[in-house]
């Protein structure tokens, strides 16, 4: 009882936050940017980043295993993951260019996590036999933070190409960063997908079996990779713009990879469904 108060509290603290470091970015956009009110709401992600971390943290507690066995939990790992991005340009003295991004992605995450879902698929299970294993906490953990990384990467490539003329030297800025954080989340792609190819091998006892989350998952690597490609060969025209749309098409087969197939509740990911 004491842990299931404890998570409801600690979710609370954390969607709070995040709703007032919004309201602090809009008045800044709307009227104009007071250096007092940014570092508050960069002080605010940190202190969501940590609320979550112990929400997180009992709920491994109590439930025994890792908290990434259902949605609800994937969706709450999926904000801690997006409060990191957010916080990874404070911490290194850089400008924070996602932060329009990543924190209502944090709060549209979260608040679909504690109202969007039913009251029964909040609550601790059991981990399913396929769940039961040492991989759990490698593969799922590195696909949500690609998804984290991918999400926001590409969601402000698009925004920013879509107003070429207007972004110069902030677009340079805005395309290297986008970049470094696609480069990123793609790497944990790679290594969620090759981590999960050996849990399926111990699994399933085959490495992949075309199962419609594994298929959609080849399609959106598939993609990033081409993204990544067309922004360093020099020897394609219009480099930024044609890696802006190709990160486009990632962003929307993301979305479907993660909670298009869970929609369905088919193949051996059905765990993860919302069932």
């Amino acid at each position: 009882m004491i842990f299931a108060t404890l998570e409801h509290i600690l979710t609370h603290i954390s969607f709070s936050i995040i709703s007032i470091v919004i309201m602090i970015h809009l008045m800044n956009f709307l009227v104009y940017e007071i250096e007092g009110l940014h570092n508050s709401s960069e002080k605010g992600m940190i202190a969501t980043f940590f609320s979550i971390t112990g929400f997180l943290v009992i709920r491994w507690i109590s439930s025994g295993h890792f908290p990434l066995s259902n949605l609800y939990e994937s969706l709450i790992f999926l904000s801690w993951s997006l409060s990191i991005i957010h916080m990874i340009p404070y911490l290194g003295n850089h400008k924070n260019d996602f932060s329009a991004i990543t924190a209502p992605s944090a709060i549209f995450t979260q608040g679909f996590a504690t109202s969007g879902l039913s009251t029964e698929m909040h609550q601790p299970a059991i981990l399913v036999p396929a769940l039961q294993s040492q991989w759990l906490m490698m593969h799922v953990s590195m696909m949500l933070l690609s998804y984290a990384a991918l999400l926001c990467g590409s969601l402000r490539k698009s925004f920013f190409f879509g107003d070429m003329e207007y972004l110069n030297e902030k677009g340079s800025r805005l395309d290297y960063w986008s970049y470094r954080v696609i480069s990123l989340g793609f790497t944990f792609f790679t290594i969620g997908i090759l981590s999960g190819a050996v849990w399926a091998n111990e699994a399933w006892v085959s490495y992949w079996n075309w199962d419609p989350k594994e298929t959609w998952a080849f399609l959106t690597w598939t993609i990033f990779a081409i993204s990544l490609h067309t922004r360093t060969n020099p020897k394609l025209q219009d480099q930024g713009t044609n890696s802006a749309f190709v990160a486009s098409i990632g962003f929307l087969l993301i979305w479907i990879c993660y909670f298009g197939i869970n929609l369905l509740g088919i193949g051996f990911h059905s765990y993860g469904s919302f069932q």
